[in-house]
């Protein structure tokens, strides 16, 4: 009986540890290599010089003059959209929730800008949106007789936080929407009835029954956000100055434009333990809301 059931724990194992060893061999070189090239000079313009450089590497992307402004970059795209995502993407939730007619095409309206690509989103914005010269948002400016606004030049980082918004905000409002279904109608009936007003019903049913769909949907965005570059490579390639580099944006800047692999390894580096500090963070919060 026990060589039976030693038998049926056993199948499983083995039959899973092909594709676990695959995933653990794929996840773990790259990592590896990156550590090594983080502990080495190494600089495309000299391929065959790979001398021992210990942290030096390391000192070096922390002492760059643009990695705090990058950092706190970083942190403000990243604050600013969920905020964004998550407070229009409840009012428009709720707005969209009741039957209208022609809600099933505005609801599908909603929804289409997540799938558009990040570089097709950034292209859209730089030239059909926040053009001064021919763009939408210019002809709104000139037709109330203001100067139209040059957003990428004057508002850089916040010509990104709007597009990254734009496409991040469907996501969101549809996990709302989708939430929304499963309110409970009756006891939004009773309280209308026991004399509650819309802003009291609000807060006090609607918003907590939306608190696990928020704690998804922060957390969701913060792996994706972390990793923004298409936008800032096409519209601001991170200026002017370092008014609009992150993280990622300088881990390339490092890598590829001054050909240093040892440093842009560092970097990488220091990304993954960015990232795995906020996570830390933010998985105690969602964790909070999730019990």
């Amino acid at each position: 009986m026990s060589s039976s059931s030693s038998n049926t724990r056993l199948l499983p194992r083995a039959l899973m540890a092909p594709a676990i060893g695959t995933l653990f061999l794929w996840m773990i070189v790259p990592l590896c290599m990156t550590i090594y090239f983080s502990l080495v000079n190494y600089n495309l313009m000299q391929p065959g010089e790979r001398t021992f450089a210990g942290l030096d590497n390391y000192t070096y992307f922390i002492t760059d003059p643009d990695f705090w402004p990058a950092v706190w970059n970083t942190l403000l795209l990243i604050g600013s959209v969920i905020g964004i995502t998550v407070v229009l993407g409840v009012l428009l939730g709720l707005l969209v929730n009741d039957p209208f007619p022609g809600r099933g095409i505005v609801r599908v309206l909603l929804i289409s800008p997540f799938f558009v690509m990040p570089a097709v989103n950034a292209l859209l914005w730089k030239h059909m949106m926040m053009n001064p010269n021919y763009g939408v948002l210019a002809d709104v400016w000139r037709h109330f007789g203001l100067t139209p606004v040059d957003w990428l030049t004057d508002w850089p980082l916040l010509s990104v936080i709007i597009m990254v918004a734009w496409q991040w905000l469907p996501f969101a409002c549809l996990i709302f929407i989708t939430s929304l279904q499963s309110l409970d109608r009756e006891q939004m009936e009773a309280a209308r009835m026991d004399g509650s007003n819309a802003f009291q019903r609000f807060f006090y049913l609607t918003v907590p029954h939306l608190a696990r769909p928020m704690a998804v949907v922060i957390m969701i965005e913060m792996i994706f956000l972390l990793s923004i570059f298409a936008e800032i490579f096409i519209t601001t390639s991170g200026g002017p100055g370092n008014a609009s580099t992150n993280m990622t944006f300088l881990i390339y800047k490092q890598s590829l434009m001054n050909f240093d692999v040892g440093v842009a390894s560092a970097g990488a580096l220091f990304a993954v333990i960015f990232a795995n500090i906020v996570s830390f963070f933010l998985v105690r919060m969602v964790g909070k809301n999730l019990d």
